[in-house]
């Protein structure tokens, strides 16, 4: 375990370690290379749709609902993106498909090396849905063996290791198999130091199941990242108190401004919206655990697809976070203090 104590007090990305000091602006929830083409989609068998001017409104959209727009395998056009972002003023991203939606730990690495972005990849298991059935009979402390191996060996068969435990799925209701992996997860934590994102079931009292889970088995909620919240929690009232747990919250679907939501009926906020609830958090004294990223896992919203790109943080946001009188201390602590901290193996 010297690896372990080595990398203690450092963050570690796809291609080594590196000091916090090294770590610039960061976005905390995206997928690079990933295929989260749902079940149901693969079992209709519908044909790759081509993703061209005259379909690409429609084809965004609808999301999820069409093959092709769900998987993104290509590292060239992963790191062209990645460059993008680099010339958007970006520094860093964390990428966080786990297993169950292709991860490619080798492609990352090729895309921080080619591209000098440091990337941070996830470790364990996507939703209960995407996993095989021979997979879900696993143990919490079978779980737990393998993410930590994740962290100081290397992920999937590489020597690429993780540098954050997550994106950890959850359906509502959590799923007994999705239980085990957020145990596991609290266990591997505590073993390796690294930091948990988890992406809650859509309902609003699932994020409180998490911490309730995580902390039973005795992981550090100050060091757990709770995702997606402009699809979960709706009123400031409810922040506050998710934000009140000592969690992380994660407002992360930047970019999506529509008023479809493909998984349901939900009004998802615009963009300003979303600044508005981080502006209610800091007010409250919350601006140490708030974090923000576009969570892209459809083609839709890459450049190269007619979308805005892993750069809309810092091309449109940021400028728009002044315009609305947040501080230049207040900007930096969400996209450079934060994710620093979270990143840091402790």
């Amino acid at each position: 375990m010297a690896e372990a104590r080595e990398a203690k007090g450092k963050i570690q990305t796809v291609t080594g370690l590196i000091e916090p000091a090294a770590l610039g602006r960061t976005l905390m929830h995206e997928h690079l290379l990933w295929d989260i083409t749902r079940p149901e989609v693969l079992a209709e068998d519908p044909g790759e749709v081509m993703v061209s001017l005259d379909n690409v409104w429609e084809v965004n959209r609808r999301s999820t609902k069409d093959f092709g727009n769900q998987h993104m395998t290509d590292p060239s056009v992963a790191l062209d993106e990645v460059k993008r972002l680099r010339a958007d003023g970006g520094g860093a991203i964390v990428d966080l498909t786990t297993f169950g939606i292709k991860p490619d730990p080798a492609g990352l690495r090729y895309v921080s090396k080619e591209s000098g972005v440091p990337i941070v990849r996830g470790a364990g298991y996507y939703v209960d849905e995407y996993i095989p059935l021979e997979r879900k009979d696993a143990s919490v402390d079978e779980l737990a063996r393998e993410i930590v191996g994740q962290v100081t060996e290397g992920c999937w068969g590489t020597d690429v290791r993780a540098g954050i435990i997550g994106e950890i799925g959850c359906m509502w209701p959590l799923r007994d198999f999705e239980r085990r992996v957020l145990e596991a997860a609290a266990v591997a934590q505590g073993e390796t130091g690294a930091a948990i994102n988890v992406h809650p079931g859509r309902h609003a009292d699932a994020p409180f199941e998490v911490v309730e889970v995580v902390a039973g088995a005795g992981g550090d909620v100050t060091r757990l990242v709770m995702s997606h919240l402009d699809r979960t929690l709706f009123s400031a009232d409810e922040a506050f108190a998710l934000a009140d747990t000592g969690c992380v919250v994660e407002y992360d679907f930047f970019g999506i401004e529509t008023s479809y939501y493909w998984f349901g009926d939900v009004d998802l906020p615009t963009d300003y919206m979303r600044l508005r609830y981080i502006r209610a958090l800091i007010e409250r004294g919350f601006l140490s655990q708030i974090v923000i990223s576009h969570d892209i896992c459809t083609k839709t919203r890459l450049v190269a697809y007619g979308g805005h790109g892993y750069g809309h943080i810092f091309r449109n946001v940021v400028p728009l976070m002044r315009s609305k009188g947040f501080s230049e201390a207040e900007i930096d602590a969400i996209l450079i203090e934060n994710p620093r901290r979270i990143l840091t193996l402790a």
